[in-house]
């Protein structure tokens, strides 16, 4: 299992993160989309790094074309000298509508002729292929050699796909390189419902789960004493609620029977009440869906819930810098 750290967007910073992770011994580091872009911070960690695989974890697709993810993608590939993934995620309708102020619409089959549309336009820029994409929601026809970077020499990044239903998931393994897995998600979710998902698209072209990456930011309640376990469960609380009130993840919830759980925290999401919605995360809740371990034995937890289902397993709340080291190196350490 390869473990990987986060990069965020302080403009003095950035290297110096990557950095830090990268003499930690993380496998690769991630960049999210939230308030800024996650692209920029790649480039940046790109040229301060030399190991370290890079990762958009998640850019918003839909908020996007295919031809601009495809160059964004490709500049980083040739930037982080073959080490980059293009990370790409559906985000939900208001955000892409209300947000973005892009279309919305089927967004599985979407998707999946986004992927294959930026793919459509590496191998131009590969082979000299004259472009011709043609699908029902994207049309790529014009490519010229002023606008052509030509081939990379490093080959084509890898594209992982985010995803928490089953029909995204299968696009993940028809025409995606891994899943991203969504962090509101339990054990039993990924094996009963995600992994099959993904083993079902897979199939369809040829492949295997063997042939494709799973990788998950993972929630887990650690540290050194009792005050920082309770801090950590206290924000793991509140941040599995803030997801647990969407109706798109209740999926999740309904597999263990804790469906109506998902009503009410939406109720109070509606009422403004999020100070409040973390009390609703009882025990069992917690524990179901972040692994609950001490700094020294969160490694062996992490690949005890983990192991043999996911190949790559990052901490949703980052570690805390002067643990980095020992706790990577005691996951390298475990069999």
């Amino acid at each position: 299992m390869k473990i990987d750290g986060a990069i965020g967007f302080d403009p003095s910073g950035i290297a110096a993160c990557a950095r830090r992770l990268e003499e930690a011994g993380y496998d690769g580091a991630w960049c999210a989309e939230t308030g800024r872009d996650p692209f920029i911070p790649l480039a940046v960690a790109a040229d301060a790094t030399d190991r370290m695989e890079l990762a958009t974890g998640i850019a918003v697709a839909f908020a996007r074309s295919p031809m601009t993810l495809a160059m964004s993608a490709n500049d980083l590939q040739q930037l982080s000298r073959g080490r980059f993934i293009l990370g790409l995620g559906s985000q939900i309708k208001p955000h892409i509508t209300k947000r973005y102020s892009m279309p919305w619409s089927h967004p599985a089959p979407r998707m999946r002729e986004l992927i294959l549309a930026i793919r459509a336009i590496w191998k131009t820029w590969e082979t000299g292929t004259p472009l011709d994409f043609r699908g029902d929601f994207y049309t790529h026809t014009l490519m010229t050699p002023f606008f052509d970077p030509g081939p990379n020499p490093y080959g084509n990044p890898k594209i992982m796909l985010g995803a928490v239903g089953t029909h995204m998931a299968e696009v993940a393994g028809e025409v995606g390189d891994g899943l991203l897995v969504h962090p509101f998600t339990t054990a039993r979710y990924l094996r009963e419902v995600s992994i099959p998902a993904l083993e079902r698209g897979a199939a369809k072209t040829g492949k295997t789960r063997r042939d494709l990456v799973v990788a998950l930011p993972g929630f887990v309640v650690t540290g050194s004493t009792e005050e920082e376990m309770s801090a950590s469960a206290r924000a793991a609380r509140s941040q599995l609620a803030f997801y647990a009130s969407t109706p798109a993840y209740r999926p999740v919830l309904e597999l263990h029977g804790w469906g109506e759980l998902q009503a009410e925290l939406h109720a109070r999401s509606r009422r403004g009440e999020w100070d409040t919605m973390g009390e609703l995360i009882d025990d069992q809740v917690l524990q179901t869906f972040a692994v609950v371990a001490p700094l020294d034995r969160a490694p062996e937890a992490v690949l005890e819930r983990w192991g043999g289902l996911v190949d790559r397993f990052s901490f949703y709340a980052a570690l805390p810098a002067p643990a980095m080291a020992s706790v990577i190196a005691a996951f390298k350490r475990t069999p």
